[in-house]
């Protein structure tokens, strides 16, 4: 029987970025973990994401509503964004439902204290308004792309959640500021089959339909009478003017193709290239070398492998083992 996994604060605390990692993957096999959340939560919080920490705790409350320490997580993470009355309602919802714990009282005074400063001093303690962020979205038969054009985003500078109708995002930008992206969709996806990606010039959200059908928009409440069958030479976006979509296609797979990738991963990219845009002859001498000699050569010269069978070549500091 599989042991169900733990992530405790202690763990978190020894090192708050692996603890990060390792519950992003955790969470890609379980999105209904409100235990989980309510860590990442705390994670975040550690790292000072609390915009992400924000949006991870009030996840975990939805999903178990009676659970004290996600309203505490939701609290600290209001707290630190200086949304003191929201963080005076988690932590006093959380303190009903635990009495016991007395740092909720603590908590539940420190916003108190600021909430009355800010009354007295009027607007000279409120944040600036956080920047909207300019989004685009296009789709195809089995997706719905959400892009957000911002540059030089840091790689752990943007925390997505995908819900089944709902996509939060909150994002840092190179100036050090945080954008949020809130959306109410128009129809279902499938949280566990989407994903995103940070581009040197974007961030890029793909989010998995659970139909092959057209979105008329993608936001609001669809309909079942207005929902039409894909058609790829006519579906709608943000844009207000015609695009030629299969060129914007092909646009971003090629800025995909020119990310600057390293070590195994760029070898395996450019072999994964030479395949792609070599002719037939190419193909057949890659499979038919790679095949022979069981993984230890890829040739392209058809020519020359294509009249002799392929010996097994290992590395010079490897011995070759018949069994």
């Amino acid at each position: 029987m599989a042991t169900k996994r733990s992530f405790p604060d202690s763990f978190i605390d020894e090192d708050p970025q692996k603890a990060l990692e390792t519950l992003n993957e955790a969470l890609q096999g379980d999105s209904d973990n409100a235990e989980w959340f309510c860590q990442r939560a705390y994670a975040h919080i550690l790292l000072k994401n609390y915009s992400c920490a924000a949006n991870d705790a009030k996840k975990a409350q939805q999903l178990q509503p009676s659970l004290p320490l996600a309203f505490m997580r939701t609290g600290i993470a209001e707290y630190h964004l200086n949304h003191y009355e929201s963080a005076h309602a988690a932590f006093t919802q959380g303190h009903q439902m635990d009495v016991s714990d007395n740092s909720f009282e603590i908590w539940i005074k420190r916003c108190e204290e600021m909430m009355g400063e800010t009354t007295q001093n009027g607007s000279v303690n409120m944040t600036p308004a956080v920047p909207p962020v300019k989004h685009d979205w296009y789709q195809t038969e089995s997706q719905v792309i959400v892009t957000v054009m911002a540059k030089n985003v840091p790689k752990d500078g943007v925390c997505v959640n995908f819900m089944e109708k709902e996509l939060s995002a909150t994002i840092q930008l190179a100036s050090g500021e945080n954008c949020n992206l809130h959306l109410h969709l128009l129809h279902p996806i499938i949280p566990q089959q989407s994903n995103f990606k940070i581009l040197t010039t974007k961030v890029e959200m793909k989010m998995k339909k659970t139909d092959a059908i057209r979105w008329e928009k993608l936001e609001g409440e669809g309909q079942e009478s207005n929902i039409k069958h894909f058609d790829p030479n006519q579906y709608p976006s943000s844009s207000h003017y015609t695009r030629k979509w299969d060129k914007m296609v092909v646009d971003i797979s090629e800025e995909e193709k020119n990310e600057k990738l390293e070590g195994d991963a760029a070898l395996n990219k450019l072999f994964q290239q030479i395949y792609t845009d070599g002719s037939d002859e190419v193909k057949r001498a890659m499979n038919k070398s790679f095949m022979e000699s069981g993984g230890t050569v890829l040739s392209t010269n058809w020519k020359d492998v294509g009249k002799r069978k392929v010996d097994v070549s290992p590395p010079d500091d490897v011995e070759l083992k018949k069994y």
